[in-house]
C-alpha cells in the first residue's frame, strides 16, 4: 500500500501525544505507568519541538502514525494500535530513510518488536547503554543503518 506522508501542525501535538501513549502502552510493556506519567508531558512540551515530525492519515484525516527525526537520528516512531500491522511503521521509516537522511535510532533494548522492526529494514546495533537518555534504568540500543532493506 502507498501511504502520503504529511506534516503535522503544532495544533495536533494532543493527538500526536494520545498516539505515542497508546503505542507505548501496547509495545512499552517494561515501562511503569510513572514513566509513562514522566514522559508525556515531555513528550508534549519539549520532544515535538525538538524534531521534524511527519505522519500518515486514514481516510478521516486522523494521524495513525508519526515519526520525529533529527540530525540523522530518528527520536521517535509510533503507530496507533488500531493500524498495526498496515505497513505504516515501514512507510514512515522508509520516508525518514529517503527523504530525511535518517541513519541511526535509539530503541529500548526490551523492546523486542522494535528492535526486530529495525533490523528487518538494515540497522544494527553498534553500542548499548545501561540507562536511557534520561537516566532511567532502561537499556538503550544505538543501532546504525547498514544495508536499506525498505
Amino acid at each position: 500500500m502507498k501511504y502520503e506522508i504529511d506534516n503535522i501542525k503544532k495544533n495536533e501535538y494532543n493527538e500526536v501525544v494520545n498516539i505515542w501513549e497508546a503505542s507505548v502502552r501496547a509495545t512499552h510493556h517494561f515501562l511503569k505507568e510513572e514513566d509513562i506519567q514522566y514522559f508525556k508531558p515531555l513528550i508534549f512540551n519539549t520532544y515535538l519541538d525538538a524534531v521534524e515530525l511527519k505522519c500518515i492519515r486514514n481516510e478521516k484525516g486522523e494521524i495513525t502514525g508519526f515519526l520525529g527525526a533529527a540530525d540523522q537520528n530518528l527520536e521517535m516512531l509510533f503507530i496507533h494500535p488500531d493500524y498495526r500491522g498496515r505497513q505504516i511503521g515501514k512507510a514512515l521509516l522508509n520516508f525518514s530513510i529517503e527523504k530525511m537522511n535518517v541513519r541511526k535510532v535509539d530503541v529500548n533494548e526490551q523492546n523486542d518488536q522494535a528492535v526486530g522492526f529495525y533490523r528487518k529494514y538494515g540497522f544494527e546495533t553498534t553500542s548499548r547503554s545501561e540507562l536511557d537518555s534520561s537516566g532511567k534504568p532502561y537499556p538503550t540500543l544505538h543501532m546504525e543503518l547498514r544495508i536499506n532493506y525498505c
